[in-house]
């Protein structure tokens, strides 16, 4: 059984089929295990439990998992079967996070030079007690951040485009390196196009 299989992204839909969280596929399929969750075949949304799912053969153009004396269908997208099985998932606070929240863009000037020419700007600079939170940085190029310097955007003449907060969750804050076609029936094209945008 290949690890890196085991280690693909599943999407997690709640019970009313909203995307909740992203699991591994060792972890999805334990909730198939358990009667936590069920598989979502996303070809014609028919939901499966162990058993059926057990039974289905792999296509040939499709990863899977070689069991001892059987082959099985990876899952890509599964539904709890309860609401309580996971809490609301938060995003974590990284460089990362921060290019997909502002969508690579200054958040001064509103140009998107490219991953190599954005910064991560200290609305309340350091020097001035600022901390690293969702709420004091932003993106910014270079140019205005050499331009703000260990200033406040008020004490630079610089008008911010948005009020920095912390984003609520998606899925595309959980796998970025990946894009599973199929999640495209639970989860707008939107949130595509930012999770995968270039530098990320």
């Amino acid at each position: 059984m290949s690890a890196a299989v085991l280690d693909r992204p599943t999407l997690v839909l709640n019970r009313n089929w909203q995307p909740v969280n992203v699991a591994s596929v060792s972890r999805a399929l334990v909730m198939l295990w358990n009667e936590s969750a069920r598989v979502v075949d996303p070809d014609d949304f028919r939901l499966y439990d162990w058993a059926d799912w057990a039974r289905l053969k792999p296509r040939d153009d499709e990863p899977f998992i070689q069991a001892v004396t059987f082959r099985m269908r990876v899952p890509e997208v599964v539904t709890l079967t309860h609401y309580d099985r996971f809490r609301e998932s938060t995003v974590t606070f990284s460089r990362r996070n921060i290019f997909k929240r502002d969508h690579s863009t200054c958040q001064y000037c509103g140009d998107r030079p490219g991953s190599s020419e954005l910064t991560i700007d200290h609305v309340l600079p350091r020097a001035q007690g600022g901390v690293s939170t969702w709420e004091n940085c932003v993106l910014a190029c270079v140019g205005c951040n050499s331009r703000k310097a260990n200033r406040t955007p008020e004490q630079a003449h610089m008008r911010l485009r948005k009020k920095p907060v912390r984003p609520e969750w998606k899925p595309m804050y959980a796998y970025s390196t990946m894009r599973i076609e199929s999640w495209s029936r639970f989860i707008s094209e939107a949130y595509w196009n930012v999770a995968l945008d270039e530098g990320e």
